[in-house]
């Protein structure tokens, strides 16, 4: 009985090695959402780290968290650091570009509850610009809907899956974690837009 047993546990190993083994090197999360808000009040609001509080879905995952700003208010080279409970851990949010009203581009460098090193992109288009093609006419300066009053907002997150990253996602699935906190703080920053 003994033998059935050691037999199963090390094909039981062997399969969720295996398992992790086959898993990606790479991951991207993406969800997008419509908010009621032109793309310029969008930009301001995502720009701006020092805003994020109040509507970042992980702000309100744990509100005692110790949080410190760094470099300018907004744009490339503002920082924003945080130290929180196991809901939040603990890392460095980083602007690297943005582009007035078309997007924002930062590095996420996590320290806890494992070490991660992501890039976190916001698109923003006034809305039906990405879906009618006159997106990609404006990101050119061939003109655009600058008088837009509501806004399409991709928010994606993209990095290399570590070893422990890629065994959490087989019981644990990265996109739904990560995506569903997306959702939330889409949802969050269209209703503190529209205070």
């Amino acid at each position: 009985m003994t033998t059935l047993l050691f037999i199963v546990i090390c094909y039981g190993a062997a399969l969720l090695a295996l398992a992790v083994y086959l898993q990606p090197d790479s991951f991207v999360v993406r969800r997008e959402a419509v908010i009621n808000a032109p793309p310029r009040q969008v930009f301001a609001a995502i720009n701006n780290l020092r805003n994020w509080e109040s509507w970042s879905p992980w702000a309100k995952l744990d509100p005692s968290a110790e949080t410190r700003h760094e470099g300018p208010a907004a744009g490339p080279g503002a920082a924003f650091e945080w130290a929180g409970d196991k809901n939040v851990g603990a890392g460095r949010l980083t602007i690297v570009d943005s582009r007035p009203s078309e997007r924002v581009d930062l590095r996420l460098d996590m320290r806890k509850p494992f070490a991660a090193a992501n890039d976190v992109t916001f698109f923003l288009a006034p809305d039906g610009e990405l879906t009618k093609g006159r997106w990609l006419a404006r990101t050119l300066g061939l003109g655009g809907d600058s008088a837009a009053h509501k806004t399409h907002v991709v928010w994606s997150m993209s990095g290399n899956a570590s070893l422990a990253s890629k065994a959490m996602n087989i019981f644990v699935s990265r996109d739904k974690m990560i995506g569903d906190q997306f959702e939330k703080g889409l949802e969050n920053l269209g209703a503190h837009l529209s205070t």
